[in-house]
């Protein structure tokens, strides 16, 4: 999202927050209030931006001249709108500090207690399939034999198990990227090894590209770097090699972050031909490529692809960083990922987790070790009933909804959906009551206010369930969507 991160003091605690631009704003209000609004419409397209989560909690309104002139209304018209909005609890002002966004009490945003833990609730939230229970729990007890030798020593291990690095480093080889175990950082999960490599490559300022949509908690991890993001859109055709190559030329970014094995959340595979494009145009810009691979190995229709930096001449394979996990392959709740990167950055990188967490779990690592050698034998299952549940989910949706569209991904988890129209805020909101927790494409979007008419749907339940949940959208549908948000939509934990 657009704008500038600041520190400030609101009702006592200390909160990060950006400033919105006059024309930012005005682009979003024209969706919600018109593009000449009165009063109370710009004040109800401010509330309802806030909750649907398209302009974040603490963030800097406009000055009231400045919105004024964006939207061709009078500064009366702005200023009775903030005064509407600070009277309802949705913005705070302090003398000389300025307008910003808030939530009056008791309309907090949703975090992760506020999941309902019923066995009614649907998760069509979460794109992350349920553990392969009998391989787990044999290499959870192999683990515990193991563990005894661990014990008398101290524990940490910030650069990860030997065993695990060399497993990693061993899975590289045989995908057709040669890789030492000193080229491997195991951390806690995939998405503090893109927390790590963002903080240590990317400076406040420093430009990166990125795609949009893309995977909500990457973003969430360049935002908090402080970096100023250049989307580049990838639709329904995959990406624009062109402009990709163009945004790299004129913006010559510190970084750009890439998922290019079954996208998440579009599940395109970029051909070959791009990526080599792509190396070339990041090798003359001297920009780094972070390449998150966690979908690489769900290849449901093609063969699985070569990891990205196997297609890297020497100069250019210096550039590039691998972001992996078990936590599609196997199960998220083995909080198991790594890095894959030249040798010297994986002893920096190693040095900036310890400020985090000092080393990922033993206990932990040891399970991966005594998983990873059978990983095959896993996936086979595995992506026979991934397809088995990608199928029934678009065979639902095409009943349901006839009017609905798609691409059929070749592979990852999930259906990026066009309902032809922006409700997907809407309906995620309705569809709680109705026992279905949804996320609306905004929430995967590089830009505030884009996607609104998409929804990612995961094809990671039993089918059964799947149907079920398709059958309570269509209730929430006919039971039709509210015409504006009174509260949070829903927490934004997503996978």
């Amino acid at each position: 999202m657009a704008g500038i991160r600041m520190v400030h003091s609101v009702g006592g605690t200390t909160a990060t927050s950006r400033t919105l631009g006059s024309r930012q704003l005005a682009t979003l209000l024209a969706a919600t209030a018109g593009t000449r609004p009165g009063y109370r419409p710009l004040a109800q397209g401010v509330r309802t931006l806030l909750l649907d989560g398209r302009i974040p909690l603490h963030a800097r309104l406009p000055a009231e001249r400045e919105l004024a002139t964006a939207l061709g209304v009078s500064r009366a018209t702005v200023t009775a709108a903030y005064d509407l909005l600070r009277e309802g609890g949705y913005a705070l002002s302090r003398r000389g500090a300025g307008t910003w966004t808030e939530l009056p009490d008791g309309q907090r945003p949703a975090n992760v207690a506020s999941f309902a833990d019923g066995s009614d609730l649907i998760d069509l939230a979460m794109a992350a399939p349920s553990a392969p229970e009998a391989e787990y729990t044999e290499a959870l007890a192999l683990a515990a034999d193991e563990l005894p030798s661990h014990l008398r020593t101290p524990g940490y291990h910030p650069l990860g198990l030997p065993r695990l690095r060399a497993a990693v480093a061993e899975r590289y080889t045989r995908r057709g990227l040669p890789t030492l175990p000193d080229q491997i950082l195991i951390t806690t999960g995939a998405q503090q090894a893109l927390s790590l490599v963002v903080a240590l490559l990317g400076r406040p300022g420093d430009r990166v590209i990125v795609e949009s949509p893309s995977y909500a908690n990457g973003l969430d991890a360049v935002r908090h770097a402080g970096l100023r993001i250049t989307p580049v859109p990838v639709t329904d055709d995959g990406w624009d090699g062109e402009l990709m190559e163009c945004a790299l030329r004129q913006t010559a970014p510190r970084l750009a972050y890439l998922i290019p094995d079954f996208h998440n959340p579009t599940g395109a595979l970029m051909p070959t031909e791009q990526r080599t494009r792509l190396l070339r145009s990041a090798r003359a810009t001297g920009t780094w490529l972070l390449i998150d691979e966690t979908m690489a190995e769900m290849a449901l229709d093609v063969a699985a692809p070569a990891p990205f930096a196997s297609l890297a001449h020497h100069g250019e394979a210096e550039q590039i960083v691998t972001v992996g996990s078990l936590s599609k392959t196997h199960w998220g709740g083995l909080r198991i990922g790594w890095v894959r990167a030249g040798s010297r950055l994986i002893t920096e990188l190693a040095g900036t987790r310890i400020h985090q967490d000092m080393a990922s779990s033993v206990l932990d690592q040891l399970v991966a070790v005594n998983l990873l050698p059978g990983m095959d034998d896993v996936l086979v299952d595995r992506l026979r009933r991934m397809r088995e549940q990608r199928a029934a989910l678009a065979d639902a949706l095409t009943a349901q909804f006839p009017e609905w569209r798609w691409q059929l991904p070749p592979g990852g988890l999930t259906l990026w959906v066009d309902l032809g129209r922006p409700i997907a805020g809407a309906l995620a909101q309705a569809a709680l009551a109705h026992g279905v927790l949804l996320q609306g494409g905004a929430r995967f979007a590089a830009d505030p206010g884009t996607h609104e008419h998409r929804l990612r749907i995961p094809y990671c339940l039993p089918p059964e369930m799947t149907r079920e949940a398709v059958r309570r959208l269509a209730a929430t549908l006919d039971a039709g969507l509210p015409t504006s948000t009174t509260q949070p939509t829903q927490p934004h934990w997503v996978a």
